[in-house]
């Protein structure tokens, strides 16, 4: 879907500090209660964080277990290995 000079930034969330790609993914996952798409929070959060099993790591840290549940049911067909994958 993304070639290499379209790649959301990801060259640049390598620069930054685990603080700072920290407090990003809490303001996507602030996004995310606010209308955000789960599959959008998850795909960027995976590259703010450098890789998905760091990803996880911080959803875990700022959505609480009934709001990821919560994701998860509601993920439509297409959208539900990546978001189990991110979130169960």
């Amino acid at each position: 879907m993304l070639n290499n000079t379209n790649d959301l930034g990801a060259a640049l969330f390598k620069t930054w500090t685990e603080k700072q790609r920290c407090d990003e993914i809490e303001k996507l996952v602030q996004g995310y209660r606010n209308g955000v798409p789960i599959g959008i929070l998850c795909k960027m959060a995976e590259t703010v964080a450098g890789d998905q099993k760091k990803a996880k790591k911080y959803l875990k840290l700022f959505m609480n277990a009934a709001e990821r549940k919560a994701a998860v049911a509601a993920a439509g067909d297409a959208m539900l290995p990546i978001v189990k994958s991110f979130l169960a």
